[in-house]
């Protein structure tokens, strides 16, 4: 049966354009999205602006408006990246909505109305010339730890001292310069640590299917923490001024910014059914009787950095405000998006504007496969490298899909009038793409875009391996050849088709033009089906064009001139995609003296345990023989570390060590990892090998 689905990603904070992070999340929902539609579910596909909050109340009386017109000037600049990079939203809408203000109120009633509010006092900073209480960011003082000036009211950026803003020597507003006062007010606050709520979390969390392992870990962590790690209750008021929702009965009291936002996804939908788009989209229920049907599956994808949130506050909300609102049946949590490997920071200038990515020409097909190339269903980060993003882009899409049809569509025109063969085309290539559909299908459905991504190149390569070993260039030489000339033809463009299926959740646009060049009607995911025969396609047109050096250029080379940023480590003119056969060479070549100098020495795994707070490290405790070693090791996503004691390993003793925030790494284990590869895998060496023995 159809499925259906109500699909969100996190809502952008409105005080500012898009950044490649929303971009890349966008990307992540959107295939998923066109997938399932694909496979003919029913889907609304819900987006919109986080537009309250302090931040942009302050930001607004800065500029000299109110915040209403920068909510609304910032919403109007969204059309442009959205339809940019082709995002299929069914509705975008804002938190700043009637729809948003009844609905926050009345979610706030009913956990009132539950037992599950309460009001307590609480003592921070207060600007007596703003006439506002200060969050940490706007406090600013000298560190009590190392005495360092200017730092933040919430830790300390030279010594990584955490502490409380009262513990700042000689504090100051950033918003005033005024020395702040203590002052206390009565806060309003969500029973979270209440059993009911404890109760209902455990079971939630729990769920099989519901979360990613990762993501229920964390989560568990959080539930379960004793002393000040304990789940404490949720403030989720603010005082006036305050640029928000007002609390019902509360004069002077807001709801904070983190209880009206996901609310912002019902209003979303409340909004769309009002304006009549679920009815033009299929949907004949009401916003209500929608939302309290338990067949209608509430999905949200969301970054790792607010997985506390959607995992602990929402779910408990909806669970205890009751019909018809219901809890997520899923939430899928991503990595970020790195460049060059680093971290993107606007303060230092390094990042991906997806608007300069848009204004210098460059095809945003090409970053929604680059993205999805690099994407799995676990929570990790992915890297934008620029010499990859070409060699990927014009190896995969140009050099072996587009590849297919330019090298043989031009025979059919010219040589049989533009008509495929009625067939029947028996070809072992064509039934096993057709049989790679429900593999491909289950890995869209579970988020494993890459694996699907590889599975459809690997076709395109014994595709193109097929055209090259039948090489209809020369049988187009000779009439005689006619007949087996059409049916390579037929087979390539039979094969074709398919993959342009399989990648139409990726790119739809290029989907678009080659269903015109075709003449079929939009491709759907039960086309896999049958072939296409005894039908007239139209003449091929150029489908895609490569990347040239020259545009990775305007996009990165240009940081103090028009606002481009520039990617860490790239070169002012990246190289041209080297050839795959070339992969290796271009590593370089070593001397055997260049090689003795790495210190390589077999360990025995003696200890593995999780790093607190890392979200890719496992701290490893190694046997050398004579000493042991402490080495934390990025491979937290491949392996349960209660399977690693014991095992041997290898690893380079003479690395200088590092001193990380969790300790000093000594070392380095040895992994082997494709560039696109499913997982990271620990070299082990044979057996008889002991600890301490070198690797010559």
């Amino acid at each position: 049966m159809p499925r259906t689905l109500f699909v969100t990603s996190a809502l952008p904070y409105a005080n500012g354009p898009l950044h490649i992070g929303h971009i890349m999340e966008y990307i992540q929902v959107d295939t998923w999205v066109r997938f399932q539609r694909l496979r003919g579910n029913a889907v609304h596909f819900m987006g919109a602006d986080d537009a309250h909050g302090a931040p942009i109340m302050l930001k607004a009386e800065a500029e000299g408006i109110t915040p209403e017109q920068l909510v609304a000037r910032v919403a109007a600049d969204r059309p442009k990246y959205l339809q940019g990079f082709h995002i299929s939203f069914d509705h975008w809408h804002s938190t700043h909505s009637p729809e948003n203000t009844a609905l926050s109120q009345d979610v706030y009633r009913r956990l009132k109305a539950a037992g599950l509010i309460c009001v307590k006092p609480v003592e921070q900073f207060y600007d007596p010339v703003k006439k506002m209480f200060l969050a940490d960011r706007y406090i600013k003082g000298e560190c009590p730890n190392c005495h360092s000036k200017d730092q933040y009211g919430d830790a300390c950026e030279v010594c990584s001292t955490v502490y409380s803003p009262t513990d700042l020597i000689n504090p100051y507003s950033t918003l005033s310069g005024a020395k702040p006062e203590l002052r206390t007010s009565d806060h309003f606050f969500f029973r979270l640590s209440d059993p009911r709520c404890v109760a209902f979390l455990k079971e939630w969390l729990e769920t099989p299917g519901r979360l990613q392992p990762q993501v229920v870990n964390k989560a568990k962590e959080w539930l379960s923490g004793t002393g000040d790690k304990a789940l404490g209750d949720w403030d989720v008021s603010r005082d006036a001024p305050y640029f928000g929702i007002e609390i019902p009965d509360a004069p002077g009291k807001y709801l904070y910014v983190w209880l009206d936002a996901p609310i912002g996804y019902l209003a979303a939908l409340k909004s769309y059914f009002e304006a009549g788009k679920a009815r033009a989209n299929g949907e004949p229920r009401t916003f209500e009787q929608f939302l309290a049907d338990p067949k209608v599956e509430q999905i949200h994808f969301i970054g790792k950095d607010i997985i506390y949130f959607h995992t602990l506050f929402w779910p408990a909300m909806l669970k205890f405000a009751g019909a018809p609102y219901k809890v997520p049946d899923h939430v899928y949590v991503h990595g970020h998006l790195t460049l060059s490997g680093d971290k993107m920071s606007k303060s230092r200038g390094t990042g991906l504007s997806p608007l300069r990515y848009l204004e210098v020409g460059m095809n945003p097909e090409w970053l929604r496969y680059y993205i999805v190339a690099k994407l799995n269903a676990n929570v990790e980060d992915i890297d934008f490298n620029p010499e990859d993003f070409i060699a990927r882009i014009n190896s995969d899409l140009i050099g072996k899909y587009v590849n297919i049809a330019s090298r043989t569509a031009g025979f059919v025109n010219r040589h049989f009038g533009g008509r495929l063969p009625a067939g029947p085309l028996e070809s072992p290539l064509l039934k096993d793409l057709q049989a790679a559909a429900p593999r491909i299908a289950e890995f869209y459905e579970q988020r494993e875009f890459g694996r699907a991504i590889r599975e459809i190149m690997g076709a395109a390569d014994v595709a193109n391996a097929y055209i090259a070993q039948h090489a209809p260039w020369d049988l187009a030489k000779d009439r005689a050849n006619d007949a087996q000339l059409e049916t390579v033809c037929a087979v390539s463009l039979n094969v074709f088709r398919l993959l342009t299926l399989y990648l139409k959740p990726v790119m739809p646009e290029l989907a678009r033009a080659v269903e015109a060049f075709l003449n079929i009607p939009p491709l759907k995911w039960d086309d896999a089906n049958h072939l296409l025969l005894d039908h007239k396609i139209n003449p091929y047109k150029h489908l895609m064009t490569r990347v040239e050096a020259k545009q990775m250029d305007a996009l990165f080379g240009s940081l103090n001139g028009n606002g481009a940023t520039a990617a860490p480590g790239a070169p002012a003119a990246p190289a041209a995609a080297p050839a795959p056969a070339a992969a290796l060479a271009d590593a370089g070549t070593i001397s055997i003296d260049d090689f003795r100098k790495v210190d390589l020495r077999v360990a025995r795994i003696v200890e593995a345990e999780h790093v607190e707070g890392a979200d890719k490290l496992l701290k490893l405790t190694l046997d050398l023989g004579t000493e042991t070693r402490t080495v934390f090791s990025g491979i937290k996503s491949a392996y349960d570390p209660a399977t690693l004691k014991g095992r041997l390993t290898v690893m380079v003793a003479n690395l200088t060590p590092r001193k990380m925030k969790f300790g000093v790494s000594q070392g380095m284990v040895l992994a082997a990892s494709g560039e696109d590869g499913p997982g990271v895998y620990l070299l082990e060496p044979d057996s008889g090998a002991a600890p301490g023995m070198r690797v010559t």
